[in-house]
């Protein structure tokens, strides 16, 4: 398993009270030595929980004795700072940045000179949106677009295996750590992903502390899954108001990633037609509509909308590159 001294230190740093990804980007993103971090962290604690040289390393030796237990399920850990530390999308707050990753797979994926498409939706899609979904992620891969998805049940796990049927490379942002993927019934899955040249990742190396800690895992993963991607595409979804006599469950995750992808400027699509119209599983995409920046796509005839949100795509990859190029000139 492939990590440095820099992301241990990271995530040593993340140990002490008080200290969260936006502290990291602003302090520790040059990748300073162990000793250098030590006094930064003095600045930020109050008296009574200063750090030694020697905590900092107990802490660090204690964090990287964990590693061996997942070193046969992770290729690696990257940390913001270092060169192959994935490309941010959108205009995102320092706090919504993640700092450490552990990978299994293909980590270029997330690089900037892919098209990274998010497909997302509801853990309970009937055949009618599974179909619909399908037919869309597999003009994506034609197009040789990445598809990020959450590898959670039902929309997601319609993306992924597409993506794989039609031979394309395919992204599985985990809320769990690769020592445990949730769910257990998409592990088989997980697997193949990695073994078919696409990418496991978590910011996660130890299970969660309880319930409320896991919930919260799944509401981080989501915006993942916008901030790693060009643009979200909604298979299908409730709004918290929908009322449906099948579900029991409105979930949530994908209101929670498409939100995200607003706030940071990420394009948002929708896979709709009228004869969903009343069908309460397509709330959040009758919702997303009414926002005039939202992309429909008709599953009838996907190609003009989904060439229209890789132009797009491509129309920033270009700025931000000469954005890129000419930063590194001063």
């Amino acid at each position: 398993m492939k990590y440095t001294e820099h992301s241990l230190n990271i995530l040593t740093a993340l140990e002490f009270n008080g200290i969260g990804n936006a502290w990291i980007i602003r302090n520790l993103s040059h990748r300073p030595p162990y000793e250098e971090i030590v006094a930064l962290l003095n600045n930020k604690l109050p008296k009574k929980e200063q750090v030694t040289n020697e905590i900092f390393i107990r802490v660090r030796k204690q964090i990287e004795q964990k590693f061996i237990e997942i070193e046969n399920y992770c290729d690696g850990v990257t940390a913001v700072g270092e060169p192959d530390f994935p490309l941010i999308r959108g205009n995102v707050p320092d706090s919504d940045k993640p700092v450490v990753l552990f990978y299994k797979g293909d980590l270029s994926l997330l690089s900037k000179k892919n098209s990274n498409v998010a497909v997302i939706g509801l853990l309970n899609p009937d055949d009618h949106t599974c179909h619909d979904e399908r037919k869309v992620v597999q003009k994506l891969v034609e197009k040789n677009a990445v598809i990020v998805s959450g590898l959670a049940m039902g929309c997601d796990a319609v993306a992924h295996k597409q993506a794989l049927l039609s031979s394309g490379a395919t992204v599985a942002i985990l809320p769990s750590p690769l020592t445990d993927i949730l769910p257990a019934s998409n592990r088989d899955l997980a697997e193949e992903i990695a073994s078919n040249d696409g990418l496991l990742i978590t910011e996660y190396y130890e299970p969660p502390k309880n319930h409320n800690d896991l919930i919260s895992r799944f509401i981080k993963r989501d915006r993942l899954q916008a901030l790693f991607s060009d643009a979200v595409i909604l298979s299908a979804s409730y709004t918290p108001e929908s009322i449906d006599e099948k579900s029991k469950k409105i979930d949530s995750g994908s209101r929670h990633a498409l939100e995200k992808a607003k706030q940071y400027g990420i394009s948002r699509a929708v896979i709709y037609d009228e004869n969903n119209k009343e069908n309460p599983k397509y709330d959040l995409n009758r919702e997303l509509i009414k926002d005039k920046t939202t992309l429909v796509i008709n599953p009838h005839q996907p190609e003009d909308a989904i060439n229209q949100i890789l132009q797009e795509v491509e129309k920033t990859t270009t700025s931000s590159s000469s954005q890129d190029i000419q930063s590194s000139l001063f």
